[in-house]
């Protein structure tokens, strides 16, 4: 009697899911500390670990349940998946964020982006006041740039899950 091999599309929902909420904590955790405008790059840094970690676990989840066997192509859509489902997840948090609980982050975000320009007399205080209104003004042409980057994300650790844990069905 054959198995039935297990679906991606559940894996890659369920571990979006997961990394889409605690994602959202971590949001939420960065808001009240006053950090969610912050460039920092270790937060960025501590966020693709994150996403890393729950990635190479969702393809793990479903090599075990498909006998310890697991293609590249199949790593690949789990990665493509559980990335597309966290920046859904974290696109809706950031509509919440800018529209209901810090209205101000577009500015507070475009502030910390050109106040070192400004402070260190690469752009103009009239240059500045510029790019800070067409930034808060096409800020949702960002959703886009960050499901596309996430997907990216999603597929280079896929390729390098499937790359360590590929197991190929024998042909008999």
């Amino acid at each position: 009697m054959e198995q039935i091999q297990p679906k991606t599309g559940k894996f890659s929902l369920n571990y979006g899911l997961i990394l889409g909420g605690i994602s959202v904590v971590f949001g939420v955790l960065r808001f009240t500390q006053d950090l969610h405008t912050s460039l920092s790059p270790g937060l960025m840094i501590f966020s693709i670990v994150l996403m890393a970690v729950v990635t190479f676990l969702g393809i793990m989840a479903f090599k075990k349940a498909n006998e310890s066997y697991l293609t590249v192509s199949q790593a690949l859509k789990i990665g493509a998946g559980i990335a597309l489902i966290a920046a859904i997840i974290g696109i809706i948090y950031n509509l919440v964020l800018i529209n209901v609980l810090d209205p101000d982050t577009p500015a507070k975000v475009m502030d910390a982006r050109l106040g070192p320009a400004l402070e260190s007399g690469e752009i103009t205080q009239e240059q500045f006041t510029q790019q800070k209104e067409q930034g808060i003004q096409y800020w949702w042409m960002g959703y886009p740039f960050i499901l596309i980057i996430n997907i990216l994300l999603g597929l280079i650790l896929g390729l390098i899950s499937g790359l360590i844990l590929k197991k190929a069905k024998p042909a008999y």
